[in-house]
């Protein structure tokens, strides 16, 4: 998803998840089978591989397929259980996505957020390695695609696969708006100040400090939509 004119539009991987579903579905797949590879799948329902991909990761998150590395018969995706309702219920939100504003993104992710940071005692390795990649980011599109891998980190550590799924959603509806914040800013400097207290606080298992400096970055990144309302 992006936003448009303040508003939500759907993004191809998230039709591709709705297909997917129909397509298990409509096999008849059970639990212990295999997928059709990423490049099969693409074809089939006529859509990039990156968008097949990306669909792929949220049903991974969700519990619905395992991933396989490699080539050959062993590759692919593997459903571990049926999608059934906890998928339905992601659909519906992200169609529900499509009518609304920026600001209930923002709330939203601002909750998920805060919630994550309240409960995670330890930095996780893609949180810091998503860290040290800001600093080399040599534009502001690379230095926002790390900087969406260390929100989600933070998430993905507090151990609620539904909510990193749903950041996940709503991170896309709002990296634009992160991309020109840091044109805005001419500079990264005050944001990894930003990111370097989270992780101070996550590493130190100070909940109360990582929700207090996760709910000053996302007003310093998004101060058109400021003042961010306490959500607890």
């Amino acid at each position: 998803m992006h936003l448009s004119g303040g508003r939500i539009t759907v993004r191809t991987f998230e039709t591709v998840l709705a297909q997917i579903e129909q397509r298990i579905a409509a096999d008849g797949l059970t639990v212990g089978d295999r997928l059709p590879g990423e490049r099969q799948l693409a074809e089939q329902l006529r859509v990039s591989r990156s968008s097949v991909r990306e669909a792929l990761r949220v049903l991974e998150t969700l519990g619905v397929v395992s991933s396989q590395v490699g080539r050959g018969p062993d590759a692919g995706a593997v459903l571990i259980s049926r999608p059934d309702g906890t998928l339905a219920d992601l659909l519906r939100l992200n169609l529900g996505l499509t009518t609304m504003s920026a600001r209930e993104v923002l709330d939203t992710r601002l909750m998920i957020e805060r919630w994550s940071a309240a409960r995670v005692t330890w930095a996780p390795p893609a949180m810091t390695e998503a860290l040290a990649a800001m600093d080399l980011a040599a534009s502001p599109e690379e230095f926002v695609t790390h900087d969406i891998a260390f929100h989600v980190a933070l998430t993905d550590a507090a151990g609620n696969r539904l909510l990193s799924a749903v950041l996940r959603a709503l991170r896309d509806a709002l990296v634009s708006n992160a991309v020109e914040a840091v044109r805005r800013l001419g500079h990264t400097d005050d944001l990894q100040a930003d990111h370097r207290r989270i992780h101070t606080a996550v590493e130190a298992g100070d909940g109360e400090e990582a929700v207090e400096a996760v709910t000053a970055h996302l007003a310093r990144a998004y101060p058109g939509l400021s003042p961010i309302q306490n959500v607890f």
